[in-house]
């Protein structure tokens, strides 16, 4: 049986989090990052985007060797403090590329929902996420 929390369950630790820093933008780690993105925005409300880096395929299994930087970054991220969002944080092989590729940024944090980050809502065995269909 999987481990599964419920999206009240999930939403509260959302509202609960502190952020200390004020950042210029979030990044996403698409995919797994949206939807928690979007939920911070809520809050933050500051622009969002995108950085497209994959290892997975949908049924999580590996599908490359290293993570790997699937399209272009298309936005200016130097001199910006940076809230960096990612769903799952398990060898933290893909925030370090998105860092990597952020080098200029004044300033990164990270956020995940599950693993260690600068802000995480659980750091626990994996679980399934209530937005997952």
């Amino acid at each position: 049986m999987v481990n599964e929390k419920t999206f009240d369950e999930v939403l509260q630790r959302f509202r609960e989090i502190e952020f200390l820093e004020t950042f210029d933008m979030i990044v996403a780690i698409a995919n797994g990052g949206i939807i928690p993105a979007a939920i911070i925005n809520q809050r933050l409300n500051t622009e969002i985007h995108l950085l497209k880096i994959n290892l997975r395929d949908p049924f999580q299994q590996p599908k490359y060797d290293t993570p790997k930087l699937v399209s272009p970054i298309d936005f200016d991220f130097h001199n910006k403090t940076i809230l960096l969002v990612e769903d799952r944080i398990k060898t933290g092989a893909t925030v370090q590329l998105a860092i990597h590729l952020l080098q200029g940024a004044k300033q990164i944090k990270t956020f995940a929902v599950n693993g260690k980050a600068d802000y995480s809502l659980y750091n626990e065995t994996c679980f399934k996420f209530p937005w997952i269909i």
